[in-house]
């Protein structure tokens, strides 16, 4: 019960840093693209660099956990993601800043999933859910607190201070992990894929690459298309090099368990319109409302208080109505309240769009704590490891691909008028079209057995006997 309480608030410190950071980032977008003289949808690449690097590096955590050592590589990888903040602190450019963000990639692709890894080999599953909640209650707190302070800092110093925030919690990260983490290792561990993790690398970063830098950003827009075909090219020949060995980097083939696959792909498409939201909604905030930094994140941080309200009772409402029902239904709900962020106005009330983003907040965090505790119901333990490198994977593919779709949406619906600046009514299309791709994932969902996931959630399925025919 120790080990269920504390381990998950260790990790928590990881989460809590990448959160504040990503959070903090996004409400600053605006005023660092001015800083930089770049146009402010060119700076969707300092969010999507450091998806890129996660890409190439998530699917070796699993093996560099195994063969070092989890607490080992834990604690590095935090050490990895202060440096990569401090070299965003110094950047005078687009390009040293996407390289500054890729560095803290590398940092965040070892961080989250090894401390996941080590929470999930620590905890029993009949104590999953709550360890998960009790894991992301803490790191919710960064998106709550992180629009504020990003908004303060930026307005009443300079948008270059948000980066320090890290160091304290990457230092305190290092010494709770250095007292309470196992140097857990697998002895069996299988040799290491090098050329599929170059492969998949090489493809996932092309690919996220490609998709990124459309709209001739950092990249001219033939190179740009070229990079999104041999990322594709790239990937098609890992899939075949993954059939004909043993231990491939990604083990596509635990996709087979239906309660994986279904967390994997249902949850990808759910993440590609979520992913969107801190990209589309500060930009709106300030370049079409004309908010300041410090007001547009003292409205976007409902969203992370909702969500952190909703893990105090996500395990009981999962209990309730078990995992298929709950995922079905709440992703129709969620993606409807991500449509309804399209429909503000400068003149709607503040007080109702943190409202809604309030109780928008609150779905999605449900819908997440469900994926990623159904996710594992059915992986065997000595899978654990290649299950949450591929979960990651899909994870940070997905959000790379929503923000690159979002700003994809938010220049076409400009281009309809003929103009390259952004405006306010520029925005409704592109939450629209982030909302209908995170409602197609009620189709994978649904797709589960009733029974899903109950030995994880404790829900049990009330099945109504046939009467039997008295003639």
């Amino acid at each position: 019960m120790r080990q269920a309480r504390i381990v998950p608030l260790v990790v928590a410190t990881a989460l809590f840093m990448e959160n504040t950071d990503s959070t903090v980032l996004a409400t600053s977008l605006p005023a660092i693209a001015a800083d930089m003289g770049e146009d402010p949808i060119a700076l969707k690449l300092a969010l999507t660099s450091y998806l890129v690097s996660l890409a190439i590096f998530i699917p070796i955590s699993g093996w560099a956990a195994d063969r070092y050592g989890a607490r080992t590589v834990f604690r590095w990888a935090l050490a990895v993601f202060m440096a990569g903040s401090l070299a965003c602190a110094a950047s005078h450019s687009l390009g040293w800043f996407v390289a500054a963000r890729f560095l803290q990639g590398m940092g965040g692709a070892m961080m989250v999933p090894v401390g996941r890894l080590v929470l999930l080999r620590s905890v029993p599953k009949g104590e999953l859910v709550q360890a998960l909640a009790t894991l992301t209650i803490p790191a919710l707190v960064g998106p709550v607190i992180g629009p504020p302070l990003g908004g303060l800092i930026t307005t009443t110093l300079h948008w270059r201070w948000i980066f320090f925030i890290n160091l304290p919690i990457g230092l305190a990260g290092i010494l709770l992990a250095t007292r309470y983490f196992q140097d857990i290792k697998e002895e069996a561990r299988p040799p290491l894929d090098l050329l599929g993790f170059a492969l998949s690398g090489a493809g996932l970063a092309s690919l996220m690459l490609g998709l990124a830098s459309s709209g001739r950003h950092l990249l001219p827009e033939a190179v740009s298309w070229a990079c999104t075909a041999a990322g594709i090219v790239l990937c098609g020949l890992y899939l075949a090099h993954s059939r004909r060995v043993a231990h491939p980097v990604i083990r596509l083939d635990l996709l087979r368990h239906p309660t994986f696959r279904a967390a994997v792909l249902g949850g990808s498409l759910f993440r590609i319109g979520t992913g969107a939201i801190p990209f589309l909604l500060p930009l709106m905030l300030q370049l079409g409302f004309g908010l300041d930094p410090l007001h547009s994140g003292l409205i976007t941080f409902a969203a992370a208080a909702g969500a952190l309200f909703m893990k105090t009772i996500a395990a009981r409402i999962l209990r309730a109505f078990g995992f298929r029902a709950v995922m079905t239904v709440n992703a129709v709900i969620a993606a409807c309240l991500l449509g309804a962020n399209g429909l503000f106005t400068a003149g709607t009330p503040h007080a109702l769009i943190i409202a809604v983003l309030l109780i928008g907040g609150c779905f999605r965090s449900l819908q997440f704590t469900a994926v990623n505790a159904i996710a594992y119901a059915d992986v065997d333990p000595r899978d654990m490891s290649a299950a949450t490198s591929l979960a990651s994977v899909a994870q940070q593919l997905s959000l790379s691909i929503g923000v690159a779709f979002g700003a994809f949406a938010l220049q076409e619906a400009a281009g309809w008028h003929g103009r390259t600046e952004i405006r306010a009514e520029d925005f409704w299309p592109a939450f629209l079209a982030v909302a209908f791709v995170s409602g197609l994932s009620t189709l994978t969902f649904r797709r589960l057995a009733p029974e899903a996931g109950a030995e994880v959630s404790g829900h049990r399925l009330v099945r109504v006997k046939p009467v039997a025919d008295a003639t």
